[in-house]
């Protein structure tokens, strides 16, 4: 029988036994499932057949003869086949893959296979750029796992969800998401797992971008305790790359040195080829902010990073290669390439990356100025402070401010440097403490 038939066939026992669409659901399913196996769009597992028969009071084996089951094996062939088309860059088409299996493989029926697809699409999304739908996807599996805790993989969402609302510019949700997760294993009392330190070295990285280096210092020595308590050795290695970049924006760019190169040393040795690059690229953006820049190191470091990238990673990735590819440039003396690559960091991004966006276009507002450029650089360094303001990286966008108040400076024009001085200050938690007469041809708005 085919699905139509059989689905005729279960609509007339449901009439004849007098039951609802609702009632023959039962707790476990929806009315609106049973409308689609009725209607011959859904074909449900001996076991849901198994559950219908009992309340429509016949022989299960009257309904499940007429099925021909989905294979279990063949879903997870295909589940690995949308894997493999994933890690070899193929996005649209393992998210067609994973999208296939779920319908094949309906969550009511197949639930820990309909959850692996799930993570899959989340993931396809995320790397094609496609945050907010990706967001949603994450967003539906944390809810889950609250729910189904035994169904849902509960952890491993966790640091994607915080890294896409990261992008977005929304860095309080990202933090009190990490910080709930955490303090509910810490209740618990259970001990440090890889997914756990991923958690908390995820959270170091949120409290520096919010410029919170204190509590991202303090964090990060935890994090290092409780990463060598585990044998993950790709945990320590992450740990190590966060504490690195927080060091760096304390002044201690030697030890924030050593540490990135421990986590190099020990992400080498695996085989997450995305991973590796993305922490090149870090190690590039230290060497690029040392008293003494190693612009040609960080480079050739760069080109490394984007051959993998190109491969393995998205435009968010590929956006961070190519800022820091400017800002090496402009250390080169290359002021034109710097303007070119910035650019196409911007371009990769579009409008959703909001935070890595601001960082493009603090780079690119350096570059317009190494040309004389200097209207281009002043509305580039503007646009970025704003974002990175509307981001709440104040630590960051106090930085952007001072560096547009050192343009305003340079061209002569000091009562508008001086209001970008006081905007950094106040991004920094600087709060005027009593009234300054301002003279009156002091411009307070930028043109």
């Amino acid at each position: 029988m085919d699905p139509k038939a059989l689905g005729s066939h279960i609509r007339r026992l449901r009439r004849e036994a007098g039951l609802s669409q609702a009632e023959l659901a039962g707790a476990d399913l929806s009315p609106s499932y049973v409308s689609l196996v009725e209607a011959g769009k859904r074909t449900p597992s001996a076991e849901v057949l198994s559950q219908f028969a009992e309340r429509l009071h016949c022989e299960p084996g009257e309904l499940i003869r007429h099925v021909d089951h989905v294979d279990v094996q063949d879903l997870e062939l295909d589940l690995r086949y949308a894997e493999m088309a994933l890690n070899n860059g193929d996005r649209e088409g393992a998210l067609s893959s994973f999208r296939s299996v779920q319908e094949k493989a309906p969550k009511a029926e197949h639930p820990d296979i309909w959850y692996r697809a799930e993570w899959g699409v989340s993931r396809c999304l995320e790397l094609s750029g496609r945050l907010e739908e990706a967001v949603e996807h994450y967003e539906g599996l944390h809810q889950d796992s609250l729910r189904f805790p035994d169904r849902v993989a509960s952890l491993a969402h966790v640091v994607p969800l915080c890294r896409c609302y990261r992008e977005l510019g929304d860095l309080s949700y990202a933090i009190g998401l990490a910080e709930n997760v955490l303090n509910e294993l810490d209740s618990l009392n259970i001990p440090p797992t890889l997914h756990s330190v991923e958690i908390a070295s995820t959270l170091v990285g949120l409290y520096y971008e919010r410029g919170d280096l204190s509590r991202a210092a303090y964090l990060a020595s935890q994090t290092i305790e409780r990463a060598q308590k585990i044998e993950d050795r790709k945990a320590l290695g992450a740990v190590y790359w966060n504490a690195s970049v927080v060091m760096s924006q304390q002044g201690r760019r030697a030890d924030a040195l050593l540490l990135i190169e421990r986590a190099l040393a020990i992400y080498s040795e695996g085989d997450d080829e995305r991973a590796l690059a993305r922490l090149r690229n870090a190690y590039a953006g230290l060497l690029l902010r040392t008293d003494q820049p190693d612009a040609q190191t960080a480079k050739e470091l760069l080109d490394q990073a984007a051959q993998s990238l190109s491969r393995s990673g998205n435009n968010v990735d590929l956006a961070y290669c190519e800022t820091s590819m400017a800002r090496a440039h402009l250390l080169l003396g290359d002021p034109d390439s710097a303007v070119a690559r910035a650019t196409h960091a911007l371009h990769l991004l579009g409008s959703q990356h909001r935070l890595q966006s601001a960082r493009a276009l603090t780079a690119l507002a350096a570059a317009h100025l190494a040309r004389g450029d200097q209207e281009a650089a002043q509305a580039a360094c503007e646009r970025g402070a704003l974002m990175l303001e509307a981001s709440e990286a104040g630590r960051q966008a106090g930085l952007a401010w001072g560096e547009l108040g050192e343009m305003l400076e340079e061209c002569g024009e000091y009562e508008r440097a001086l209001h970008a001085y006081r905007e950094g200050m106040r991004c920094m938690g600087w709060r005027r403490t009593r009234a300054i007469s301002t003279p009156s041809n002091a411009s307070a708005q930028f043109s």
